[in-house]
């Protein structure tokens, strides 16, 4: 019943592309490279049903992926570097060069830098006066409300890029983008911190899995930005 099964496989994508495959297909072509022999299917159908759906393979932690039967670590090493290369391409087709971009945009820019982060991660995005990004990237792992030792760093990057303006964002891992106490406390540290270097801090964003929440957009916001 498999004899070709791969060579039918391939050809299908090449000829119809991804959108003719079930989920369970694609995972199954993906293994293909990672499994080079074995067959595949009963490992894709594995595979979702542990996980939930491809995004959620995709996120799932090293040493669960090695958890599961079949998974060895050139398998596990492949699925993880696939939310990776999403990342690195989806940043690297978002132009940040013109100026004056909107909410959605800048929240879209800041959402795809966290595809893929399992942990928690924290991110700044700087502006100059004409609102232009002059600096977007994740500046450090763990815990937001342990801001003590990035602050200073934040306030460092704001003078070297001349920034007016600050956009400060971090993912909860849990899928919940409510603010913490400690999320709205650190917050209004930093905002008071970069307020003494003429940098205004204008939003925080709360990404939880493939969505955000801005703090500046709710009732809180109008308290404490």
């Amino acid at each position: 019943m498999h004899k070709g099964h791969r060579v039918r496989l391939k050809k299908k994508f090449l000829k119809n592309g991804a959108d003719s495959f079930e989920k369970h297909e694609l995972i199954e072509l993906l293994l293909f490279y990672g499994i080079p022999q074995k067959n595949t299917n009963e490992l894709a159908h594995t595979l979702i049903k542990t996980f939930g759906s491809i995004q959620g393979i995709f996120d799932a932690p090293m040493n669960r992926l090695l958890e599961v039967d079949g998974v060895g670590e050139s398998t596990a090493i492949l699925i993880k570097l696939i939310s990776k290369l999403c990342r690195i391409y989806m940043e690297k087709n978002i132009n940040t060069s013109h100026k004056n971009l909107t909410k959605e945009e800048i929240g879209e820019i800041i959402l795809h830098k966290f595809i893929g982060r399992i942990k928690e991660h924290v991110l700044i995005a700087l502006f100059d006066a004409k609102r232009n990004i002059v600096f977007c990237e994740i500046i450090s792992q763990g815990s937001f409300g342990s801001a003590g030792f990035y602050i200073r760093d934040i306030i460092e990057l704001s003078l070297k890029y001349n920034a007016t303006k600050a956009i400060i964002a971090h993912n909860h891992p849990s899928g919940i983008a409510l603010p913490s106490q400690e999320d709205i406390e650190t917050t209004i540290t930093l905002k008071n911190a970069l307020n003494l270097v003429g940098v205004r801090l204008v939003d925080h964003i709360i990404v939880a899995d493939d969505d955000y929440v801005s703090i500046a957009d709710s009732d809180l916001g109008k308290q404490i930005l």
